[in-house]
């Protein structure tokens, strides 16, 4: 069925990182049929830079790194040499090799949402990364985390994501699986070492069924015993696999293990593996996932009958995640025209490059992420950054700032009129028409637009 400019403009924002040049008159005939499109497109959600490196190969090369730098500072030096470098003027410090990766990681990443026609993939790339989150902070592997554990599956299903993400070592890093024993395995006797629970509790908590659902404190000691041996191979003893997955036996709890009812056998990796496929198929998962994606996407209190029919969508299908997808994009709740979400601040730094057509330098960009409150890869908590309203109201200030420090680098040479049609056209209110066309300035302007309610708001 057709729809208009008005509810083109709204898919842009809702389910995209906002309008480019042109992209509302482009979606405009059939708005929900090409975010439908969107998801068939050959390779959507995926990045393939040949210059990023896999996670092993980047924990791998900071090691080394580090290494290096730490005989570098040992080493011992003539003194003519010594005296020569105290003497010379200082030299700017090369950017470590681990801040380099890192904004090589968020580039592609932020390109990738630059460069959609909508967005709505990478949306999802977002959303999943943040339900998954791991830290930087943590593990240097945080950006290669979210291409080989998230975006393979974003339009998969919720099982391989799942068992993706746990295993992946940025995440056995960042709940500190990786030093678990199970209290009577070989190692866990021999060292005298017992058991991590973080890791078992979140993923029962915040990934799979939600917090306090149907598992019991017993659930998740058992659970965490099933995913002891599940750790990472050290990478100054393997240099050419050091920081990728590894089980170790010796590590790993004996024996079978009840969890929410139903025993386990003894079965190395398979015994957690089977536990994760259980999980990612029981209804108290299929609520919990589709609470959040109608919460991300639609109202901080979504509508009680678009969860259940996304949670019956996830259920009926396996898990697939394409068709809650199509699910959330087919429902009628999703193409209200109050404007009931706020944007998180990089949607909203996103959306503003793609309005203005610049790319941004990703150092200033990290930057302004930071500030606002959302640092990239670097959530407060494993739960990762809200997706509520109140959480980002404070941080308005603060865009404002930044909003005018962009319009003055940037604004002189834009036409705050043909900048409002493509990012908000029909959605600009007659109050935000008028308040651009009485702005003293273009860079007043520019920052102004940006600062609407419309803008602001997905």
């Amino acid at each position: 069925m057709a729809r208009n400019p008005q509810e083109a403009v709204l898919a842009l924002h809702r389910f995209g990182f906002g309008p480019r040049a042109g992209s509302i008159e482009a979606i405009a005939a059939d708005p929900q049929g090409a975010l439908l499109a969107e998801l068939d497109r050959p390779g959507a959600g995926q990045i393939t830079n040949p210059d990023l490196l896999t996670s092993g190969a980047a924990n791998r090369a900071v090691f080394e790194y580090n290494a290096e730098r730490n005989a570098e500072k040992k080493r011992p030096r003539p003194d003519s040499t010594q005296a020569a470098m105290e003497a010379a003027p200082a030299q700017p410090e090369a950017v470590p090799l681990p801040r380099q990766l890192f904004r090589k990681e968020a580039r592609a990443r932020i390109d990738a949402a630059l460069d959609a026609e909508i967005g709505l993939v990478e949306r999802l790339v977002w959303f999943w990364s943040n339900h998954f989150c791991v830290n930087q902070e943590k593990t240097v592997m945080a950006g290669a985390y979210e291409r080989e554990a998230i975006r393979p599956h974003v339009l998969g299903r919720f099982a391989d994501m799942l068992l993706a993400a746990e295993s992946h070592p940025a995440m056995l890093l960042y709940l500190d699986n990786a030093q678990s024993m199970g209290p009577d395995s070989v190692a866990g006797i021999n060292r005298d070492k017992g058991l991590n629970e973080n890791f078992a509790r979140e993923v029962l908590e915040l990934h799979t069924l939600g917090v306090r659902t149907v598992y019991t404190q017993d659930d998740v000691t058992n659970f965490a015993k099933v995913l002891t041996g599940w750790t990472i191979i050290p990478t100054v003893t393997n240099p050419d696999h050091g920081g990728e997955f590894v089980f170790i036996k010796r590590m790993h709890e004996p024996g079978s293990e009840t969890i929410i009812g139903k025993e386990y056998d003894e079965a190395g990796t398979e015994q957690g593996r089977a536990v994760l496929a259980d999980l990612a198929r029981h209804p108290a998962t299929a609520k919990h996932v589709a609470t959040k994606l109608a919460r991300h996407f639609i109202a901080d209190d979504p509508p009680p009958a678009l969860v259940e029919r996304l949670t019956q969508r996830f259920l009926d299908t396996d898990g697939d995640l394409k068709e809650v997808t199509m699910a959330l994009i087919a429902a009628p709740e999703a193409w209200a025209p109050e404007q009931a979400k706020m944007k998180r601040p990089g949607e909203w730094i996103v959306a503003a490059l793609r309005a203005t057509g610049e790319r941004g330098e990703i150092v200033r960009i990290l930057q302004a992420q930071a500030l606002l409150g959302e640092p990239l890869w670097r959530p407060p908590a494993p739960k990762g950054f809200s997706d509520e309203n109140a959480a980002w109201l404070d941080g308005l200030a603060q865009r404002l700032d930044m909003a005018n420090a962009f319009a003055h680098r940037e604004g002189l040479a834009l036409e705050p009129k043909a900048v409002m049609e493509t990012a908000l056209g029909p959605l600009a209110s007659a109050e935000t028409r008028q308040t651009i066309a009485r702005a003293e300035s273009r860079p007043q302007a520019l920052t102004l637009l940006l600062m609407t309610a419309e803008f602001q708001r997905r």
